[in-house]
């Protein structure tokens, strides 16, 4: 193969405009094709085919009534308002540990939805709450007040700002007649638990639980369900090899990286990862802390998302955070991380010369 030069992260700084943000909120590469009858459920996990079941019911509930004619169409632009919604949960929340397929299901259930496309949303907590940033409160609420469904994948209540800015705004939606649905490693009784005073804003926090009705969904993590141990790290040599030997790839000393997360908002880790085909990083070693942490499983997730082998040297992902992070109030966010960076560990196999 042809020696290439790799990109590297750190010398890209994206910028995405507020238009965009609106748009793009549907499922990400990895689960635009997913469906129900594409989720294999674990046969010794009966909550699994339950969340199916249920999930299912409440996709076809959805569908009818003026939101999907021209009548709703005049509503996109301040129209005749849909009916309030009725009293009890307007949503279902799927809790269970990572791995045990919730985006899945989250991404199965938009796709299942009877709507048109620009009427249903699908999002991360991250970038909803960077959609209020850029576009406002107000302008918010008007633009997904239209909508027929809006799903929050990786719902997490990490300070008190965004708990009283998320009930808020889900308030709203509930009102106007909005579907809502979301995916969490923690029940939403238990949002913020351990991360910030949750008792200082439990008035809001269950406001957010009133508006769901709580699936669990057990199960094992289905990436290493059966499948072999991720591969050891490689050399800087192989790593950096690789780089120049494969197309769209990127190549950054891992330390750089981290520092150069911290100049740019969690939100276009997206946009960052856009035009690239795998990542190499050279000289992994621990997390120094907590904040960097949490950047790194947000990048995590959204390389996850868009099926990018991470091809590494230094230490094993496993290795990442502290026993002190590990055993603390984001311990399930670094797991996933966790989980998420060995199955693209183990995607990038194959950038390796024999």
């Amino acid at each position: 193969m042809a020696e290439v030069v790799p990109q590297s992260l750190c010398a890209l700084e994206p910028r995405v405009p507020a238009d965009r943000l609106v748009a793009e909120m549907v499922p990400p590469p990895r689960f635009d094709s997913v469906r129900f009858d594409t989720y294999n459920p674990d046969p010794h996990q009966p909550s699994q085919t339950e969340a199916v079941t249920v999930l299912s019911a409440f996709a076809a509930g959805l569908g009818g009534g003026a939101t999907a004619t021209g009548a709703g169409k005049k509503r996109w632009f301040g129209g005749t308002r849909k009916p309030a919604a009725p009293n009890g949960p307007r949503g279902v929340y799927l809790d269970g540990g990572y791995g045990v397929g919730k985006t899945h299901l989250l991404a199965s259930l938009w796709h299942a939805t009877p709507a048109p496309r620009e009427l249903k949303a699908f999002g991360t907590f991250v970038e909803l709450t960077n959609l209020v940033g850029a576009l406002g409160f107000q302008q918010t609420v008007q633009t997904l007040s239209n909508h027929r469904l809006l799903c929050i994948d990786e719902f997490e209540l990490d300070d008190p700002g965004d708990t009283v800015l998320v009930s808020s705004l889900l308030r709203r939606l509930v009102e106007a007649g909005v579907a809502l649905a979301a995916t969490s490693n923690t029940l939403p009784g238990k949002l913020g638990e351990g991360r910030f005073a949750s008792a200082d804003f439990l008035r809001e926090i269950q406001g957010l639980s009133a508006h769901f009705r709580p699936l669990r969904i057990d199960g094992d993590d289905y990436r290493h369900r059966g499948l072999p141990e991720a591969p050891a790290p490689y050399s800087d040599e192989q790593v950096t090899k690789a780089a120049y030997a494969t197309q769209g790839a990127s190549l950054d000393d891992f330390p750089a990286l981290l520092a150069h997360l911290a100049r740019i908002h969690p939100s276009r880790y997206g946009a960052l990862t856009e035009a690239v085909t795998a990542v190499c990083l050279t000289d992994v070693a621990p997390v120094p802390d907590q904040s960097t942490a949490l950047r790194l499983v947000v990048l995590a997730d959204r390389l996850y998302d868009r099926e990018i082998p991470v091809l590494a040297s230094g230490l094993p992902f496993d290795r990442l955070f502290s026993e002190e992070m590990l055993n603390g109030g984001y311990r399930k966010k670094y797991f996933r991380a966790i989980s998420r960076l060995t199955a693209l560990a183990r995607d990038a196999k194959d950038l390796v010369s024999q």
